[in-house]
């Protein structure tokens, strides 16, 4: 299983939409000559999520890919916040179908230390 992402969330991320680096944008759904596509991603608790990826014209130099679509329903739904850590993956089926995966590590709070 491949990790495709993986990084700390930033307001942005809360507040609106999930940037994803260009150079990741290759191991999510291909466009194919679309600015976005769908597609399904199971949580840990197997859940199935329905994101949109989209992405700027193949014209500008910067695609800037983002998951927009489904996405704050699961940041809600999951209390996500500004540091909460995610990791999307990659499987290969025997298939030859592709499952994308995620994955959530909430922040620790120093609140939770206090006596």
């Amino acid at each position: 299983m491949a990790k495709l992402v993986l990084g700390n969330l930033k307001k942005t991320d809360i507040e609106r939409r999930l940037t994803i680096p260009s150079k990741s944008l290759g191991y999510f759904p291909p466009l194919r000559g679309k600015h976005t596509v769908d597609f399904n991603v199971e949580d840990e608790s197997a859940r199935v999520w329905k994101f949109e990826i989209y992405s700027r014209n193949k014209k500008n130099k910067y695609l800037k890919p983002v998951i927009t679509k489904g996405w704050r329903v699961f940041v809600c739904s999951k209390e996500l916040q500004v540091g909460d850590r995610l990791a999307f993956y990659m499987e290969e089926q025997k298939t030859g179908d592709v499952k994308y995966r995620v994955e959530v590590e909430k922040a620790v709070s120093w609140n939770s230390f206090s006596s």
